[in-house]
């Protein structure tokens, strides 16, 4: 029995690797639109989430609060972008960004119903208990918050804070 020559086969095989080749490339190519667009869909998930929460407690608050015109209603934290480049402060993605918000916003409710003329000594306690405040496990990650400024503005508060990734000291 002989055996067939090969030559007779090389362009088949040739176009079988081409074949091959533009499946692999075609599947790399529409596996990373999905993660792209998976992404998005995560981070569009996760705004929609912080605000809906957001519109959940201030309608909340307005109610609650609604016969009274000198008190907070809402507190609105927000994390401050800084510049420069030899900076501390990581990327932070959108789940994080909104995990670390909920967490500082809960710390800070305490200051909902409390009048706004009154608000100064209390704001400078909550700073010294803020200052260097360490929030655990936030997405697998440890970060350490700053508080900035707090401003009271149509019975709103806002805080600006740094937020900085915090290593634990070796123990």
């Amino acid at each position: 029995m002989r055996v067939p020559q090969f030559e007779r086969y090389v362009k088949g095989v040739q176009m079988l690797g081409v074949l091959l080749l533009g499946m692999l490339l075609g599947a790399i190519i529409y596996n990373s639109m999905y993660h792209a667009q998976f992404e998005a869909l995560v981070n569009l998930k996760s705004d929609l989430e912080v605000k809906l929460e957001q519109t959940e407690t201030e309608i909340k608050g307005l109610t609650q609060f609604k016969n009274q015109h000198t008190v907070i209603k809402s507190v609105v934290p927000r994390i401050e972008e800084e510049a420069g480049q030899n900076t501390d402060r990581p990327k932070l993605d959108k789940v994080t960004e909104a995990e670390l918000i909920k967490r500082i916003k809960a710390d800070l409710s305490v200051f909902l119903g409390q009048s706004i003329y009154e608000i100064d000594t209390d704001a400078q306690l909550a700073r010294r208990l803020l200052s260097n405040k360490i929030y655990t496990n936030v997405l697998e990650k440890d970060y350490s918050i700053d508080i900035t400024t707090i401003l009271v503005v149509e019975n709103r508060l806002q805080v600006w804070v740094k937020v900085r990734l915090y290593s634990r000291p070796p123990s």
